[in-house]
């Protein structure tokens, strides 16, 4: 019988659109897993139905319906939740404290749905109706004569049948604080310009297309294990020690000026991506070349560091735990088929 393993997560940081957490006794094939399911096979909504009523935008309609169906939708349900900090949570114009949820059981994918077309079970519908007109602008209090510079259509200007499905307008205070424009930028419009749409959002996954993805960084790396030889150390001079610990340009290692002890520094395991220069400079303060290294960074197999940030439609936490319950469904799928082969 395999080994049985016990993985642990230990969360590092945590905000509402990122997490980075240590996923540790495991192996490369479960990290690997877990990432890809993130990436690609964590269900949520975008637009997928574009209806054009008018456009007379410089944009023609495919442009624009391809740039809507990039426009991350989050869903928030009615129960809410607790999430990174309310102030995190208040620029996507929902409730305090509420949490961009998974769909999974909120929504049926619409090729499993029962319906002619599409239902409130399978999608959402958003309207947008927007159009340039310089009169009722002069009626709102512009001056004669002041430049009508162009208008531009935003993610707010969609309006949702589902009161708990809005677009994710920013990803953070700090963006929304710093943009020029009140959401993501659709198309924009000129004096006497209309831009009036139907348009229908659905559950989907990126292996259908890339819109339906939930991250825009979802990667690991392995944790960095440094072993220092203090009896090889010790035979250094002060100056080859400090040639030493200032050959590796992530600066791992430090030297304190009165013992001559060399350490890796608090944060060595975080900044620890590139030592090869630090590989090259030993090999140079060795008086044999068969001598043992003064310093290793050995990659661990059993130990990754996550790092996960989403487009906005749902919670970082959210996309981790959607992509276990993902894969806790096929395991389950696969074990039933095993029983079925047997019962054969």
């Amino acid at each position: 019988m395999p080994h049985q393993r016990f993985p642990k997560v230990e969360i590092l940081s945590l905000t509402p659109h990122e997490i980075k957490f240590i996923l540790s006794e495991t192996d490369c094939s479960m990290a690997n897993t877990v990432r890809r399911i993130m990436i690609g096979e964590v269900p949520t909504l975008a637009i997928d139905l574009v209806e054009f009523h008018e456009n007379s935008t410089v944009l023609n309609d495919e442009y624009i319906a391809h740039r809507l169906g990039l426009i991350p939708l989050r869903y928030t349900p009615q129960d809410g939740g607790a999430s990174g900090g309310a102030g995190d949570d208040a620029f996507l114009g929902q409730p305090h404290n509420s949490i961009g949820s998974d769909v999974q059981d909120a929504f049926v994918p619409h090729y499993e749905c029962q319906c002619y077309e599409h239902c409130p079970r399978c999608s959402v519908e958003f309207d947008l109706n927007v159009s340039y007109n310089p009169a009722a602008m002069m009626d709102e209090g512009m001056e004669a004569g002041e430049a009508l510079g162009p208008l531009t259509v935003t993610s707010r200007d969609l309006i949702s049948n589902n009161d708990l499905i809005q677009p994710a307008h920013f990803l953070s205070v700090e963006e929304e604080q710093e943009a020029q424009d009140e959401g993501i930028a659709i198309v924009k419009m000129g004096p006497g310009q209309k831009l009036k749409i139907k348009a229908v959002a659905r559950t989907g996954i990126l292996k259908e297309h890339a819109k339906w993805s939930p991250v825009a960084v979802a990667s690991y790396r392995l944790w960095p294990d440094i072993q220092i030889n203090h009896e090889q150390v010790a035979l250094l001079t002060m100056e080859q020690k400090q040639s030493l610990v200032q050959a590796c340009p992530d600066r791992i290692l430090e030297l304190d000026d009165i013992t001559g002890y060399i350490q890796p520094v608090e944060n060595a395991w975080d900044i620890a991506t590139f030592t090869e220069d630090l590989e090259h400079a030993q090999e140079a303060l060795k008086k044999r070349p068969e001598d043992p290294d003064f310093v290793r960074v050995v990659p661990r197999q059993d130990k990754f560091i996550f790092n996960v940030e989403t487009t906005g439609c749902m919670d970082a936490q959210e996309v981790v735990l959607a992509a276990l319950r993902v894969l806790k469904k096929r395991l389950t799928y696969l074990a039933l088929e095993l029983d079925n082969l047997k019962g054969m």
